[in-house]
């Protein structure tokens, strides 16, 4: 017959308890804190702020107001340059309307050097506005990157704790509390610090999209600040060739107006001259300017875009430094470290190839190169220079236009047509119709700066409106004026 345990067996084992039980708070105030602390990281609710904190919070709201006032001091500025372009673009308008006499050909060149100077101080304003932009993008950066170390460290020591935890078995946690209503409570705590874990594991994810998100844009916004130096540098010289275009027509005729009436004969390109001049495309190629304006007047007929400014468009990019048709989409860069073509694209790149039976390994299915001062994704395709994705969204359009099934991005056809729709929809859209309204007096003009920044920077259109889309919408001018000729 066994005997009943002793009173001495239930003191030691009670002061046995009495110890696991204050290890088990311990460990569970550990959790606890743990939890908080990340919570805290999140919200700013739970952990009290210390002077230091509070300091250096005031300093960031600081620096926020500080970065607000020069951007909102920034805008100020270029609403008055481009108010300023507005009146010389009239000017200009205005003389040209004159007819063509030496006096107003002066007057005109006099107004473009004006503009063009205005247009360059509009873009040296837009780039310290990107470099404002650039600045705040870094500094969220490294902020969610300090969010996601503290939320690691935080998440290693509570899983710690929770392993040290689970060494020791049910019974034994039971019997480290007096009361049941103990136990349970130290269930449920183990129970909530593990939901919270997982809400706070899922937060170190969204964190993580934040950051790839955060970089890109860093990405985009360094593009942009490369692309508006270049392009502030080709206005200048613009601005240098007209000089130089005054200074010989003065020159030359002597400042009398027969004599520039015999030099603007002389200088009149005949329709034959126009229709064999060569035509360069974006995408590398090049054709006759007779084939280019055929291609581009069937694209016309089908989507009422004009002729002049989808040649303006197909004829431009190539002077802007794209880095065209000299890369394989899947290889990798040797300075990216990432393939040539976003990796979202390349199964759809596939599927373009394997429909028009195009071996992914020819020259023929080369592409853009990325553009490593950036860190920018190259991928582009053909003449129109389009990314897959957007082929995609315009491919069955473009083969009720030309008849090509499937569509091909490196077909000439193809790819004056794809332009044209993809112009159609900036043409028609709101952003481009409330720019336009800004000045209606040039609505058509301003409709095609719009659609051109388009064409080349999607959302990010109004930062290339001076640098891509001016010098679009006046080639288009110019193109126009010869297709009056060809068609005169």
């Amino acid at each position: 017959m066994l005997k009943p345990p002793s009173w001495g067996f239930f003191v030691i084992k009670k002061s046995s308890m009495i110890r696991n039980m204050s290890k088990h708070k311990a460990r569970a105030a550990l959790l606890l804190i743990t939890i908080m602390i990340v919570g805290g990281i999140g919200n700013g609710n739970l952990v009290p702020k210390t002077r230091a904190q509070t300091d250096d919070l005031s300093d960031l709201r600081a620096e926020e107001s500080n970065a607000k006032e020069q951007r909102e001091d920034l805008e100020t500025r270029l609403a008055e340059l481009e108010r300023e372009i507005a009146e010389q673009e009239k000017q200009v308008q205005t003389y040209q309307k004159q007819g063509t006499s030496l006096k107003s050909e002066i007057n005109t060149l006099n107004s473009n050097i004006k503009k063009l100077n205005l247009q360059i101080k509009a873009v040296e304003i837009t780039i310290s506005k990107v470099n404002l932009n650039i600045i705040e993008t870094q500094k969220q950066i490294n902020k969610t990157e300090n969010k996601i170390d503290l939320h690691k460290e935080a998440l290693g020591k509570a899983l710690q704790a929770i392993d040290e935890s689970d060494q020791e078995g049910f019974m034994e946690l039971l019997l480290a509390h007096e009361k049941f209503s103990d136990f349970f409570n130290a269930i449920n705590n183990i129970a909530l610090v593990q939901e919270n874990l997982r809400a706070q594991l899922k937060e170190i994810v969204v964190l993580r999209g934040d950051l790839l998100s955060q970089k890109e844009e860093l990405a985009l916004k360094k593009e942009d600040n490369e692309n508006l130096k270049r392009g502030q540098e080709v206005q200048k010289q613009t601005v240098s060739l007209t000089q130089k275009e005054k200074e010989k027509l003065l020159t030359t005729t002597k400042g009398k107006e027969s004599e520039y009436q015999k030099l603007l004969q002389k200088s009149k390109e005949t329709a034959a001259q126009i229709r064999s001049r060569i035509f360069q495309l974006l995408g590398g190629g090049e054709l006759t300017f007779e084939k280019a304006y055929e291609y581009a007047r069937l694209a016309e007929k089908a989507t009422n875009v004009r002729a002049a400014f989808i040649l303006a468009i197909l004829n431009q990019e190539s002077n802007f430094g794209k880095n065209v048709g000299q890369c394989k989409y899947n290889d990798i860069h040797p300075k990216t470290g990432v393939t040539v073509m976003r990796p979202s694209d390349i199964s759809i790149f596939e599927n373009i190839l394997e429909r028009l039976g195009i071996d992914k390994n020819s020259r023929s299915a080369y592409v853009s190169c990325p553009i490593v001062r950036d860190g920018s994704y190259g991928g582009a395709m053909g003449p129109a220079q389009f990314i897959p994705s957007t082929w995609k969204l315009y491919e069955k359009e473009v083969s009720r236009v030309t008849g090509s099934n499937p569509a091909n991005p490196w077909s000439n056809a193809d790819a004056f047509a794809a332009t044209a729709l993809y112009l159609k929809e900036s043409l028609n859209s709101t952003t481009c119709k409330n720019y336009s309204n800004e000045d209606p007096s040039n609505k058509q003009l301003l409709l095609e700066r719009c659609a051109a920044a388009q064409y080349y920077s999607g959302k990010r259109w109004y930062t290339y409106r001076w640098v891509y889309g001016e010098p679009v919408a006046q080639k288009a001018k110019r193109f126009q004026n010869d297709i009056n000729i060809l068609n005169g």
